[in-house]
């Protein structure tokens, strides 16, 4: 029987979920299909119900490995996916780019419930912005997809304030997902006012920084060039010798906490809103478990403060993504 872990609704007529997520992504290599599997059930029975990926992690390999390993959970858990990306439905070749057109949107989630191996996605995702395609468009095809019993909620990622309204006029989005956490605070001056005011849930992606805020990355750290960190300007050498200042200063609460630098990060977005539900990802057990005792982790008010401070007065080296990627964040 899984653990029952404190839950969070998604939105005014999203889901409910359990208040820690996981991210399936990973980096690196291709994960070890066995492995994962293994993993990310380990984690439905520790009680966490919200799982995360995406058609173009692989593309499909992801998804297809979702799918398998929660076939014994279907109906006790939320999947989300994304859509967005200008991958052929059919082959899994990425064209480069993004297509969010009706008929792409359309072919995207056939595959995606094959692959998932249900007959309802729970939460669908636009993963980018397309500036070709009418915001309008892309809510009103998710709009039909729920109404023919294909799809349950939507969600955005990455979106900026102006394509969060469009959308939610058409059809109302449930939560929206982007990178946030004590080194990515950006999502604080305009999106995050929009989500409170329109009533939309927020999945911090990244919310340990990719690793870093854990604290066993410095500028030491080898990657390998599978990884996709070894392309991120905040990830650079240079850049992580500065920024480990940040980590530094966090493991001071840590240990007056009794805790690690990850479950301060991951408790202070929990206590920043009731409707934020974290997705960290990891491909090994005893971080996972770590992770989730982020969830006994009570920050009185000035704890809070005192997070929030030292993150507000950092200034993190380096930009979060690639120039190219950066292009499509926000829009």
């Amino acid at each position: 029987m899984p653990t029952r872990l404190p839950s969070r609704k998604l939105g005014m007529e999203g889901p409910e979920v359990s208040a820690l997520g996981f991210g399936c992504m990973g980096y690196g290599a291709p994960p070890d299909k066995a492995a994962l599997i293994a993993l990310i059930r380990a984690a439905v029975e520790r009680g966490i119900t919200f799982l995360d990926t995406a058609e173009a992690y692989g593309p499909f390999r992801n998804e297809e490995i979702v799918g398998e390993a929660l076939a014994p959970f279907r109906g006790e858990v939320v999947i989300a996916t994304k859509f967005g990306w200008d991958i052929d439905p059919d082959t899994g070749k990425h064209h480069g780019g993004v297509n969010s057109k009706p008929a792409h949107i359309r072919a995207a989630v056939e595959g995606m419930l094959r692959r998932l191996r249900v007959d309802c996605i729970d939460l669908l995702y636009q993963h980018r912005v397309d500036p070709e395609v009418p915001m309008e468009d892309v809510a009103g095809t998710v709009k039909e997809l729920i109404a023919a019993g294909k799809v349950k909620h939507f969600g955005m990622s990455e979106a900026g304030p102006q394509s969060i309204r469009r959308a939610h006029a058409v059809q109302p989005v449930a939560a929206l997902q982007s990178e946030y956490s004590l080194w990515t605070r950006e999502p604080e001056r305009d999106v995050m006012p929009v989500l409170e005011e329109l009533g939309i849930g927020f999945v911090p992606f990244s919310p340990l920084g990719k690793g870093f805020l854990a604290g066993r990355i410095d500028e030491t750290t080898a990657f390998d060039p599978t990884d996709f960190r070894s392309r991120i300007p905040r990830f650079s050498e240079a850049a992580r010798k500065a920024n480990r200042a940040l980590v530094d200063r966090l493991a001071v609460v840590a240990e007056r906490k009794g805790a690690t630098t990850a479950q301060i990060a991951l408790a202070w977005l929990i206590a920043k809103k009731p409707w934020i539900v974290p997705i960290p990802g990891t491909r090994k057990l005893d971080r996972l478990e770590e992770n989730l005792g982020a969830l006994a982790v009570t920050l009185s008010d000035d704890d809070f403060r005192e997070v929030d401070d030292i993150s507000s007065a950092f200034k993190v080296e380096g930009e979060r993504y690639p120039e190219d990627i950066m292009r499509l964040s926000g829009r």
